[in-house]
């Protein structure tokens, strides 16, 4: 009868790639989300980026916001490794926000590393605080991404049907009027929630790895259960 050592080592090892391709975390983009932001109000818009290169940091990131819903206050973070720049220019045309007509608005804000940047394998968040959100379903927004090797990566492709964009342009979904923060730079209650959002997301990246690791051991472990069974077999 032949041996079926070649057959349990491929089952094996097929399975150790499989537990393994699961745990490995989804290819990330730069993405933009809100504990706060709802139409005609103001709030706190937080951009996520992850650096998906594996040999470069990510060394600065340029936000450009729509000319078409323009900030009327808009504020950005400073971040401990980092320097902050805005830069206001000239609307294509006027635009009445909040009862204000307004031809020059703040059009992009641009973190650069002081330092190394974010490493391969890692993300960091950037935030602005600002208003009043547009009365609309959602804002769009456009992300430039530069790596320590000098690749830029443009995140502004938008979606066209079910098909998502290599590349897509960070897009913030607003909550309804009435539902987000109102005051000038934020509220208690709007700094509360980032700050939950922000535990809340971290804590959920601590559990995928911790799942992730723990996975690929119990694949391992068969793996090398297999193999002590055939030496014993020999």
């Amino acid at each position: 009868m032949p041996s079926t050592r070649p057959t349990r080592l491929a089952a094996a090892a097929a399975l150790t790639l499989a537990t393994v391709a699961v745990a490995a975390p989804a290819v990330a983009h730069v993405g933009v989300s809100s504990p706060d932001a709802a139409r005609d109000g103001y709030g706190k818009i937080v951009f996520r980026v992850p650096t998906e290169s594996d040999t470069a940091d990510t060394t600065k990131l340029v936000v450009t916001l729509p000319a078409d819903a323009p900030f009327l206050h808009l504020t950005a973070q400073t971040k401990p490794g980092w320097t902050v720049t805005t830069r206001e220019g000239r609307l294509p045309e006027p635009v009445e926000v909040d009862g204000t007509e307004i031809t020059r608005a703040v059009r992009t804000v641009t973190w650069t590393a002081d330092g190394d940047g974010i490493p391969p394998g890692e993300f960091d968040e950037f935030a602005l605080s600002g208003g009043p959100f547009p009365d609309a379903d959602s804002i769009r927004f456009e992300a430039e991404q530069t790596y320590s090797d000098g690749e830029v990566v443009d995140w502004d492709q938008v979606q066209q049907g079910d098909t998502e964009p290599d590349k897509p342009a960070p897009t913030l979904d607003l909550l309804p009027a009435g539902e987000g923060g109102h005051a000038h730079g934020g509220s208690a209650t709007g700094d509360a929630a980032a700050a939950s959002a922000d535990t809340d997301d971290s804590g959920s990246d601590v559990v995928g790895r911790v799942l992730g690791g723990a996975a690929l051991v119990v694949a391992l472990a068969a793996l090398l259960g297999v193999l002590r069974q055939d030496r014993r077999r020999a």
